[in-house]
């Protein structure tokens, strides 16, 4: 199970109510499910599928009163109610309500291994498997920092996590740092997938370091790094999935997109009149883009925000796209348009795109993607899909070009990307098909 997730955990005062606004904040991440858990002499959650407004409706949140709280926004469209974080689990004596962000590569032989102990799973989600792996060696150490080197040690891929445990609040992050976390101090400690999130509470924030364990118990804290590998922040963060206001590993999400749009514009130039974004993801890649280039940028494509999760869609991928995007035919009509997008996985939207700006009577499409080609499946919390899906796994660039309709078509290199984003320690598995070893230790005892 492949998820791409958001979680947000708070000590303060009016707890839930405060998470609550903080998974709206992080709603990008996931919408299909959403959850709360709270701590008063026991765990009590409410979750459910939908967004973050439709499971929480009038008057819920005053259900869920006490302190700490931890929530979860879920991408994943697959599973059960029960399989909606945060997830309770109980194991060894003890009970934790457990958020989790990221996969788990050595799952299947893990759980294996525990199910031929005598351990029991309520479900198949891979989260279940952290929180019995933490209360085991609780259980055998008495102590949660001991407990989670234990699990860094045992349980591979990615994983930032939030637990609710007999009144204290634990936040964790894979020695390797795959998913970002970020811990800030107010009128109480937070912990959020992004630091966007935190703002709206005045806290002075900071990234939960890879390997470090995190308890707050009332008003006291204690941190430990506990567990290190060598770091491989997920690229993607950068390329697309986080809030381009998030600051991510000590690098401005937007700054890195504006300097791969300048990058694509040193590296691959095009004769246009105008440079336009899919929005949202490609605008501000496309802003670098035309700054260098000197090309204006206009806003060419609209997009429908009110084509919510609910919306009932037609079939027809091609309708789809047209409810979503719209051309504005006097930005178009008559240029050379230079077409700035994040990433081409399939090449269908993009096809359908390129034939939408033709038809509103754009003379030339000339495609610049702010990413190399993603010819890799991510085993480590992207959705990205199988290789056979990714059409630059099995064709050229000139066959994805006349596959998608544009008069040209590049990509930024890795040494581009890498400029753009300007820290070392990148997994880019998804883009070289490089990855990286911690995460595909499988040896267990």
């Amino acid at each position: 199970m492949r998820e791409k997730c958001g979680i947000f955990g708070t000590t303060s005062s009016d707890a839930a109510r405060k998470v609550y606004y903080g998974l709206i904040a992080l709603q990008h991440r996931g919408q299909e499910g959403a959850g709360i858990s709270v701590w008063n002499d026991g765990i009590k959650t409410i979750k459910g599928h939908g967004l973050v407004s439709e499971v929480f409706r009038e008057g819920m949140l005053n259900d869920l009163k006490g302190r700490p709280a931890i929530g979860h926004v879920r991408y994943s469209t697959s599973g059960s109610l029960s399989e909606v974080q945060p997830l309770e689990v109980e194991c060894c004596g003890y009970k934790v309500a457990i958020a989790h962000n990221g996969t788990l590569t050595n799952f299947v032989p893990l759980r294996r291994l525990y199910e031929s102990k005598g351990f029991k799973f309520r479900s198949s989600v891979d989260t279940e498997l952290i929180a019995i792996s933490f209360l085991r060696h609780y259980a055998e150490l008495k102590d949660e920092f001991d407990a989670m080197k234990n699990v860094f040690n045992e349980v591979k891929g990615a994983y930032s996590i939030l637990m609710l445990f007999d009144g204290k609040l634990i936040a964790a992050r894979d020695p390797v740092g795959f998913r970002p976390l970020s811990f800030g101090v107010g009128d109480g400690y937070y912990f959020s997938s992004e630091d966007s999130a935190l703002r709206m509470f005045e806290v002075k924030a900071r990234d939960v370091s890879p390997g470090e364990v995190i308890v707050v118990e009332e008003d006291c804290v204690e941190r430990k790094v506990v567990a290190k590998a060598k770091h491989a922040y997920c690229v993607f963060e950068y390329i697309y999935f986080a809030r381009p206001d998030s600051v991510i590993n000590g690098i401005s999400v937007y700054c890195a997109r504006y300097r791969m749009g300048v990058e694509l514009a040193r590296e691959s130039p095009a004769e246009g009149d105008v440079v336009i974004a899919v929005p949202d993801s490609g605008r501000t890649a496309a802003l670098g883009f035309a700054h260098e280039s000197g090309i204006p940028y206009m806003e060419g494509l609209i997009k429908n925000r009110y084509i919510g999760r609910t919306f009932i869609m037609p079939s027809g991928r091609g309708l789809k796209v047209k409810l979503k995007l719209s051309p504005v035919k006097k930005v178009v009509e008559g240029k050379r348009v230079v077409l700035v997008d994040d990433s081409i996985v399939r090449g269908t939207t993009m096809r359908r795109i390129v034939r939408m700006l033709r038809d509103a009577g754009a003379r030339e499409v000339h495609v610049r993607i702010a990413s190399p080609p993603i010819k890799y499946p991510c085993y480590m919390g992207i959705d990205i899909p199988t290789r056979h899906e990714l059409i630059a796994a099995w064709k050229s660039i000139e066959d994805i070009r006349k596959e998608i309709g544009a008069d040209s078509l590049a990509y930024l290199s890795i040494e581009g990307l890498k400029r753009a984003i300007g820290i070392k320690n990148l997994c880019m598995a998804c883009l070289t098909g490089e990855y990286p070893e911690w995460a595909f230790d499988f040896s267990i005892e």
